[in-house]
């Protein structure tokens, strides 16, 4: 870039330079402090809560679904929503539809987490989108998260989804926004 600056070609440095800069501002990681409280469920991610949906499965384990739709500009680490082990990790190819689309959850690209706590279980998805092409998750199986702890990463606009189980009180409606591992999301009853 300095480069480029010197030797008179100005546009292509600047292109250059506003390139790095939203790459160093697209993949930040912020420190953050996650409530100290057992019982609290967070947000796995920030962004803007899109779907609360109650999920039947005529049984008396129903769940509800928390979609929250991380755009290019919301910080793109994904952080446990409950300390816990993980019980089993999944990554599935698939479709790159964006990522508000109700279908993204079954279709499209994505790597699911099941975290047992002491408590409850949550089950928490990171789904790629239209933009997104690219999933990372640093966990395995058997390993042991703190509630808040980085456990991957969605590159570009995406969407994490977490199911959580009836005992848990939603206290995030549609529209709100949400700051991964400190925003509660729910409380265990």
């Amino acid at each position: 870039m300095i480069a480029l600056a010197v030797l008179g070609f100005w546009p292509v440095a600047i292109v250059f330079g506003v390139v790095a800069a939203f790459m160093a501002y697209f993949f930040r990681d912020p420190k953050r402090v996650s409530p100290t409280d057992p019982d609290v469920v967070v947000a796995p991610a920030d962004g803007r809560v899109t779907r609360v949906k109650k999920i039947e499965d005529n049984t008396e384990h129903s769940t509800t679904l928390v979609s929250i739709f991380l755009s290019p500009l919301d910080v793109h680490i994904n952080r446990a929503p409950i300390a816990g082990q993980i019980t089993n990790v999944s990554y599935t190819k698939g479709k790159f539809l964006v990522a508000m689309d109700e279908r993204a959850s079954l279709v499209n690209e994505q790597n699911v987490l099941t975290i047992e706590g002491e408590k409850i279980t949550v089950v928490c998805k990171q789904i790629a989108g239209i933009l997104a092409r690219r999933i990372i998750c640093w966990k395995r199986a058997g390993e042991r998260v703190a509630l808040g702890e980085r456990f991957g990463l969605i590159k570009f606009s995406s969407r994490t989804d977490i199911l959580v189980p009836a005992s848990v009180e939603v206290l995030v409606t549609e529209g709100s926004r949400v700051q991964g591992g400190t925003t509660i999301i729910g409380r265990i009853r």
